[in-house]
């Protein structure tokens, strides 16, 4: 039997098919992309340097660099807890501009050094991670916004300052070497904790007022100066996440090595910003419900008329294109012989109820062929061809067997 191969009856889709089933996709993809780079395109400018002295940004902090420098204080930028341990001095101001960063065998460190250094270590916006570690005895509260604040308190530099734009964190503690000011909510937004004989602490709820847009409202500008100022040299710590101390255990950068702790080493999923992980799982959630709506279980085929009438050359290569979609050779070899099977009966006489019965059918075939044939049976109720290929071939020897059962 000649097989011919037309293009339009190939199970191969073509590329207008391909195209019209994965637009959809691409377009929900594109859209995706799209709104991730506007995002990153609006937002990514905002935080660039911030808290940076070097940066000229709107949440950089390079006016009031400038200003300490004109009033004769040095300022020098560390992004290493190595470095900012070793420049605490009773004559420098340590400013840490992400306590939080730090894992807690760096704030252990941290504390121990300015501790012993006796300066002036000004902590931002320092939360639960890190408070209890580089403030003992202080709490940290719920924030609060960042508004027009009066001090409210005997502390110095907030008298001079007078109005400034605090908030954030607020604190509390039962130190009576403490100093309250700027209260939001009943609790302050700064608070001035003296050690006599360690220097002192300033913990400060927001960063506000050391950004560059916000130096010249209100006060803020001379309660920047006067708390970073009250020393001749100024060290501006920026923890980075790619600080060796960061991922060394108890390993400490003075040299020392201390005590193994678990604790004190971040994971890839400590890294990960929480808002991720629960934008993660909602998206787990909708691809499981998707994958559920989607699998739902059929009803029962109904019989009904068709509206036009179907050649039957189209509804066997519609068949057949299934089969192959699905690989199902089995059935498709089933199919073959179960029709050629039906049509031999009658050839042979044997009633359509024994069409499909060995016993009766092969002794009849074989009668009528010329010679006899030892893979009739397999080749009539055989199994399922191993490849395409197989099924094929069964197809033509199916046919062959038909034409010789026939002219016989």
């Amino acid at each position: 039997m000649t097989v011919v191969t037309d293009a339009s009856s190939s199970a191969s889709p073509t590329a207008r098919q391909v195209w019209i089933r994965i637009r959809g996709l691409l377009l929900a993809v594109l859209v995706l992309v799209t709104a991730g780079i506007a995002l990153a395109a609006t937002h990514s400018g905002d935080r660039h340097g911030r808290l940076d002295p070097r940066s000229a940004d709107r949440y950089g902090s390079r006016a009031v660099a400038e200003l300490l420098k004109d009033r004769g204080v040095s300022v020098r930028v560390v992004t290493t807890l190595k470095d900012a341990t070793s420049a605490a001095g009773p004559d420098t101001t340590l400013l840490v501009t992400a306590p939080n960063l730090l894992t807690p065998d760096q704030q252990r460190t941290l504390h121990t050094a300015t501790t012993d250094a006796a300066g002036r270590t000004v902590l931002l916006a320092t939360g639960s991670p890190s408070v209890d570690t580089l403030a003992p005895g202080v709490r940290a509260d719920s924030a609060a916004p960042v508004t027009t604040r009066a001090p409210r308190c005997s502390l110095d530099a907030a008298r001079l300052a007078g109005n400034a734009q605090t908030g954030g964190l607020r604190y509390s503690t039962n130190s009576l070497d403490a100093l309250a000011c700027y209260p939001a909510d009943g609790l302050p937004s700064l608070l001035f904790l003296r050690h006599p004989a360690a220097g002192d602490t300033v913990l400060l709820g927001s960063p506000d007022i050391l950004y560059n847009d916000r130096l010249d409202d209100q006060g803020n500008a001379s309660l920047a100066l006067q708390l970073l100022g009250s020393h001749p040299h100024l060290v501006w710590y920026l923890p980075s996440l790619d600080d060796s101390s960061a991922a060394s255990g108890g390993e400490h950068d003075d040299g020392g090595t201390g005590n193994e702790s678990a604790g004190g080493e971040s994971g890839f999923i400590d890294l990960i910003p929480s808002g991720w992980l629960w934008g993660t799982l909602q998206l787990a959630l909708a691809a499981l419900l998707a994958a559920v709506w989607r699998s739902r279980r059929l009803g029962p085929v109904i019989a009904e008329r068709l509206p036009v009438a179907i050649r039957a050359s189209e509804s066997t290569e519609g068949r057949a294109r299934l089969h192959r979609k699905t690989n199902a050779r089995d059935r498709a070899a089933a199919a073959l012989r179960h029709a050629s099977r039906t049509r031999l009966a009658p050839l042979v006489g044997v009633s359509p109820q024994n069409a499909h019965s060995p016993t009766t059918l092969l002794p009849a075939v074989s009668a009528r062929l010329s010679a006899a044939d030892d893979g009739l049976r397999e080749l009539i109720f055989g199994s399922a061809p191993s490849d395409d290929a197989a099924l094929v071939l069964l197809a033509d020897q199916l046919d062959s067997l038909e034409r010789e059962v026939r002219t016989s």
